[in-house]
């Protein structure tokens, strides 16, 4: 597997006009026509965010609700939640209306909402279905006053060429995009293994998606490198096309721990704007676990962020 390149190397690359080079996972290509990078050179403006999935044990035991998770999240002190999906109550307008309620009676921004998909699928009516799920998610986004919706790109099918699997990826999310852009939601696509486990991957499909309205919801934890540099160099590269963070801090293939402070020193110097949402998996209970990792994301957010 090839080193990534670094985020300036991708840069100049994109901005040259190069050909692009073969697709191939573990190294960030070259991209002719990549996204306009248009936070680079700004101030980075970071936020702290907390998700809803990092109460997972709650949620699914049912002692949390969407509601009493946003007056948690008010007695945290964060700017915005994540709303991860699987835990809401229904996606009925009325419902959704009384939740945008109860955030902005509590001072609570949404950061945004996560949803699962499944893009990577050989079966033209399946990538479809997909493409109809997320239209319907984007419209509960909207009810909600959100501006962002993370979605996965998906596991290659055995058998499958990564190129194929890209392909697929694309096909399913550039309508999505566009019924996005009608109503000013972005969409971020994490890089949550499968076909978007390096970065070469996931910026190739935000270049082919080519649309302001596709970015990168980007977790610091998540990439597959066979090393930590490999890593830090991947979270490097995306910074530029991020459009929302998951923070953990500890490596979800290795458990080495997240050099914290790095990472934020590359957000910052891609100039992000945004939250950089705390999405605790940690073996303590989320409790006492999540506050400790708000304040390490609240003490870098203060070091490192014009906010």
């Amino acid at each position: 597997m090839n080193k990534p390149m670094l985020r300036r190397e991708f840069l100049i690359a994109a901005g040259a006009g190069a050909a692009a080079a073969p697709i191939s996972s573990g190294h960030v290509s070259a991209m002719p026509n990549a996204p306009e990078v248009s936070q680079t050179g700004n101030r980075a403006r970071l936020l702290v965010g907390c998700c809803a999935y990092s109460y997972l044990r709650y949620f699914s035991a049912g002692s949390m609700t969407m509601e009493s998770f946003i007056q948690k999240a008010v007695e945290l002190g964060v700017h915005g939640v994540d709303i991860t999906t699987y835990w809401l109550k229904s996606t009925e307008p009325e419902y959704l209306a009384s939740l945008r309620h109860v955030a902005f009676k509590n001072g609570m921004s949404f950061s945004g909402i996560a949803i699962r998909t499944e893009l990577c699928q050989a079966g033209g009516a399946i990538r479809a279905e997909e493409g109809r799920r997320m239209q319907r998610w984007i419209d509960a986004c909207e009810l909600l006053g959100a501006s962002h919706v993370r979605v996965f790109g998906g596991s290659l099918p055995e058998g499958a060429a990564e190129k194929q699997g890209l392909e697929w990826v694309v096909e399913a999310m550039k309508p999505a995009c566009e019924y996005a852009a009608k109503r000013g939601i972005t969409l971020g696509m994490e890089n949550h293994g499968g076909i978007t486990a390096r970065a070469s991957m996931i910026l190739e499909i935000i270049r082919r998606i080519d649309s302001p309205y596709a970015g990168i919801n980007l977790d610091i934890s998540n990439f597959e490198g066979k090393t930590d540099e490999e890593m830090y160099s991947d979270i490097e590269a995306c910074v530029p096309f991020a459009t929302h963070a998951h923070i953990r801090d500890v490596f979800g293939t290795t458990k080495r721990p997240i050099d914290l402070d790095r990472a934020w020193k590359l957000f910052a110097q891609g100039g992000y704007k945004g939250y950089m949402s705390a999405e605790y998996e940690g073996e303590e209970d989320s409790m006492t676990g999540v506050p400790k990792l708000l304040e390490k994301i609240r003490s870098l957010c203060r070091k490192y962020s014009s906010a």
